[in-house]
């Protein structure tokens, strides 16, 4: 697979940068650093983000063992995963 990068320049994309493919080739760019999240989705991320942090400088944190073990018991007891 051939990797090309284009940078955004005047809200247009720019590609400069050699490339073997023939000419009139159709290109498909996907924005590498962005992710999935709409709005709502990243205002509640960032929310859960600073509860996190705010539980973690008052104290209020949960070691991994007993995350673990909240975790798992929040598994239904009567129907192992993976189970017809």
């Amino acid at each position: 697979m051939n990797q090309l990068v284009a940078r955004v320049k005047n809200g247009r994309l720019v590609l400069d940068e050699p490339t073997a493919l023939p000419e009139g080739a159709q290109v498909t760019l996907v924005v590498v650093d962005g992710d999935e999240l709409d709005d709502e989705e990243r205002v509640l991320l960032h929310a859960a983000i600073e509860e996190g942090l705010a539980d973690a400088e008052a104290g209020r944190v949960v070691g991994v063992e007993e995350a673990l073990a909240q975790i798992r018991s929040l598994r239904c007891e009567s129907k192992p995963i993976g189970a017809p």
